[in-house]
């Protein structure tokens, strides 16, 4: 039997294996939204911050080894933007999620993927006023291309989620172990 640790573990390098794929094929358009809403209906919160580290650590090294992002001090601090917010993302969609009756699965989902979104251009948003690129970020367009994107990639991760259980990989934890 494998431990919830061990689980935990598992889908942590999965997803981010998963989310470095699709960095590359994106571009580094990394889906954090998507990730955060999965790990906040599937995962323990520290599982969850510790995939959004690693789905970031991951976008951060295809970024600056693979397509060759320049080393200034604006493009390492929009890298910590993104970071943040990653984690703020996964924070505030399992705050939602947990005040959604379990029964409700695709409708906690749905509301875990929004959240995250939220909180994520939040985050992003507040960089943007020191760093630059508001207007951007309050694009309504590119918004809701990354929203549709996201919620896309979310149902290809939920699909990845299934299909792994079926096939025998242990669930993440998703709560706490008691003491």
């Amino acid at each position: 039997m494998v431990s919830n640790r061990s689980a935990s573990t598992l889908w942590i390098m999965l997803l981010t294996l998963v989310s470095t794929v699709a960095t590359l094929a994106l571009a580094c358009a990394t889906p954090y939204a998507a990730l955060a809403a999965l790990a906040a209906t599937r995962m323990r919160l520290r599982d969850g911050v510790l995939l959004m580290a690693a789905a970031w650590g991951a976008s951060q090294a295809v970024g600056f080894c693979v397509l060759g992002y320049p080393h200034r001090t604006s493009t390492f601090l929009w890298g910590a933007v993104l970071g943040l917010a990653a984690i703020a993302g996964v924070v505030a969609a399992r705050f939602a999620a947990q005040r959604i009756p379990a029964r409700h699965g695709a409708v906690t989902l749905a509301i875990a993927l929004i959240v995250a979104t939220i909180a994520i251009k939040a985050v992003v948003l507040i960089g943007a006023l020191n760093l630059g690129g508001v207007a951007i970020t309050l694009s309504p367009s590119l918004t809701f291309q990354s929203f549709v994107r996201n919620a896309a990639f979310l149902i290809g991760l939920v699909g990845v989620y299934h299909l792994a259980r079926r096939v025998g990989v242990p669930a993440p934890a998703l709560r706490a172990a008691s003491v």
